[in-house]
């Protein structure tokens, strides 16, 4: 109902010019909308050569699409006769809902709760509109109608809109639709996505957002779309400014920008940072094949700027390609004996369009190279035009991205638009024209990943059910570490000999049934960061010392923390050897359950080498947290050293990644550290901490 409508109601039209309803209305009649457009003003015989009429009911014929100008105040009446005569789409530009308060909320609830009546659907309200370039439609407030075009825009920030709409004009980008979402109260990005997938006109769907309410359900969207055409975002609003506060390591590393960032990676959104990325992005997409491979020519006239592309292929996470000596023998045939045949190609400064064209077929032609970037900087001799017409020519039916450096402004710019206008992009840098090939490549390895492949695990679920509910009954959100060694063990993962001591003696006792050396710790619900008030004791070899220990970290945590709960201390048998890393989990508002992995010890928020994923995990994605650390070549071996047991580390993780996926009632877990020893001899929980919602 809102893309290519053979009717459109404008309710509201103004003849006032500075009245939003005039704009609207001017819009669709003079861009070329080839539908019925029906003014909608119950003063008004006729504005601007259009036949008006009082209500949408007394329209003597059927409507697709209705767009509400008018206040807030009477939308819902409107909205309820665009019901009555069978409309099933509205956009409503109207301002006054929920972005103005409480009431402002009311009336958008009233205004859904009609659309659901109807079983109409609703773009807004607090919008700027809908641009259809398809249907030649322009139902939007929006100065100016752009070009057609494969790409297609969202923004949930109608200033935005207009922002982007100017840029695109201005670099001759083309849309086939753009949408501002406004307030979201019905249709959203996620509607959108799915309605794109299969729309012929476009290729690339394009979004700027603000938040995401039903992340889950984002996410199966976008990773099914994706798979058919790119989805690039921008996502504003990602710092922990204003966070919650949190108890865990878990808690404490991984805010909004955490959440986002892996749920875009694992969903296969591609993540723009800027607008400008956004539009570099998109284009690459819109006209060029992808990029298959990781390696890249790059073809200059001169060296300080292939340099700079070379440096950021390697930053980038791309390769230059090693030419073929057949294509090394091509260009040293044509090419001055000066000039560079190794990759970067260095024309010279006196490189001719023949000469440009030369190089690029022969470069074209070598089986190693996946994509070329092609540098023009412009000289007295260059010859501009005649260049980018040639490059352009070449790229035509090619299967591997072209694309275009043509750096500096007033004398590139004819040959910037030949490039146009053979659908080769241009960027002004290096760095641009690079990072715009490695956003197609990692969008071209997302395509070639297997999908989601999740085991499920023996566990002892009621094990865990009744840790939990014991800890609800006592009042308490804090699982302590006594209990959630239970969860762990339910889990399936290694533990190893602890004990609760509620005295000196008790705990004496069981040092010597465990063995020494033993580690001593102080239990509390209460205290989760037990380090912080000097309540742990490790390698603890002799009775006297379990004493000494246990009285000292009793007296400092009734010291330190009078409030808290104390139920002694652990006695746990000391794991010695194997590397230490940390697990663990965080339920995002929007995502669900976060999970984290790093180094482990006292160290992990202070380094932040840790990567995140959004549950639930399979193999793959378990192993790809712990490839993505920077520390992960000590898991692996290094001077010598034997590699640890990535499988049981892998295991374990899906495992917890499980744990947080059936109990939603758990807020965040941390377990810190696990041990994982040499490879074969699987890992350890040693301490962790849990907290329900």
């Amino acid at each position: 109902m809102f893309s290519n409508p053979r009717a459109v109601a404008i309710v509201g039209a103004s003849r006032t010019p500075d009245k939003l309803g005039y704009s609207v209305l001017q819009n669709v009649i003079q861009h070329g909308f080839q539908g019925q457009v029906y003014p909608i003003n119950s003063r008004a015989d006729e504005i601007l050569g259009v036949k008006c009429y009082p209500s949408v009911l007394v329209v003597p014929g059927p409507i697709d699409l209705a767009v509400i100008v008018i206040p807030a105040e009477r939308v819902a009446r409107a909205l309820i006769e665009c019901g009555e005569k069978g409309i099933r789409g509205a956009i409503i530009i109207s301002a006054g809902f929920r972005e103005v308060g409480r009431e402002g909320r009311k009336r958008e609830n009233e205004i859904v709760g009609i659309a659901r009546r109807y079983a109409m659907r609703l773009v807004g309200p607090n919008c700027l509109g809908i641009i259809d370039t398809v249907a030649s439609l322009n139902a939007s407030f929006a100065a100016g109608m752009p070009g057609k075009g494969t790409i297609a825009f969202m923004s949930q920030s109608g200033a935005l809109c207009t922002s982007v709409l100017d840029m695109a004009m201005t670099e001759r980008i083309g849309f086939s639709h753009f949408v501002s979402l406004g307030n979201k109260a019905d249709v959203d990005e996620i509607a959108f996505i799915e309605a794109w997938k299969d729309d012929p006109h476009t290729r690339v769907i394009l979004a700027y957002l603000e938040g995401i309410e039903d992340g889950r359900k984002f996410m199966r969207a976008a990773q099914e779309v994706s798979r058919e055409k790119p989805i690039i975002a921008i996502k504003s609003g990602t710092t922990n400014a204003g966070s919650r506060a949190v108890s865990s390591h878990t808690g404490a590393l991984a805010g909004t920008e955490a959440a986002y960032e892996t749920a875009f990676r694992q969903s296969g959104v591609i993540r723009a940072h800027s607008v400008q990325e956004l539009f570099d992005f998109s284009v690459a997409f819109a006209y060029q094949p992808t990029l298959a491979t990781d390696r890249v020519a790059i073809i200059t006239n001169a060296g300080g700027p292939g340099i700079m592309a070379a440096d950021a292929c390697e930053l980038a996470g791309l390769q230059l390609a090693v030419l073929e000596s057949g294509s090394r023998d091509r260009l040293r045939a044509v090419l001055p004996r000066a000039a560079s045949v190794l990759n970067p190609i260095d024309l010279m400064g006196d490189a001719s369009a023949e000469r440009y064209g030369l190089a690029l077929k022969a470069v074209l032609q070598d089986p190693g190279v996946g994509g070329v970037i092609v540098i023009l900087t412009p000289q007295m001799m260059t010859e501009v035009e005649e260049t980018a017409r040639v490059v352009g020519e070449l790229s035509l039916g090619c299967e591997k991205p072209v694309l275009g450096c043509f750096m500096g402004w007033e004398r590139v710019r004819p040959g910037v638009l030949a490039l146009q206008r053979f659908g080769v992009p241009n960027y002004a840098t290096p760095e641009r024209a690079i990072a715009a090939l490695a956003a197609m490549r990692r969008y071209c390895r997302w395509r070639q990943s297997p999908a989601l492949q999740v085991e499920a695990f023996e566990q002892d679920r009621d094990r865990v059910r009744r840790v939990l509910t014991q800890a609800r009954s006592e009042r308490r959100i804090v699982v302590g570490e006594a209990e959630a060694w239970e969860i762990l063990e339910a889990c399936g993962i290694a533990t190893p000999e602890t004990m609760l001591a509620r005295s000196a003696d008790e705990a004496v006792r069981q040092a010597e049934h465990i063995g020494y050396p033993v580690a001593v710790k102080i239990s509390s619900p209460d205290i989760l960061h037990k380090t912080d008030i000097g309540g742990v004791a490790l390698n603890v070899m002799s009775g006297e010392e379990v004493r000494r220990a246990f009285d000292l970290m009793t007296y400092r945590a009734d010291r330190y923390m009078p409030e808290a709960d104390i139920w002694g201390c652990l006695v746990q048998k000391m794991v010695l050897g194997g590397t230490e890393v940390i697990a663990g989990m965080s339920r995002d508002p929007h995502f669900g359950p976060l999970m984290m992995f790093g180094l482990g010890g006292i160290y992990v928020e202070a380094l932040h080498d840790v990567s995140f994923r959004v549950a639930p995990l399979d193999r793959r994605g378990a192993r790809d947290m712990i490839d993505a650390i920077r520390g992960h070549s000590l898991l692996r071996g290094v001077r010598g050293q034997r590699p640890s047991d990535l499988a049981a580390l892998t295991d374990a993780l899906c495992r917890l990644s499980q744990l947080a996926v059936e109990f939603p009632e758990i807020a965040e877990f941390d377990v810190n550290p696990i041990v994982v020893f040499e490879e074969g001899q699987g890992v350890t929980g040693i301490d962790m901490r849990l907290v329900l919602e």
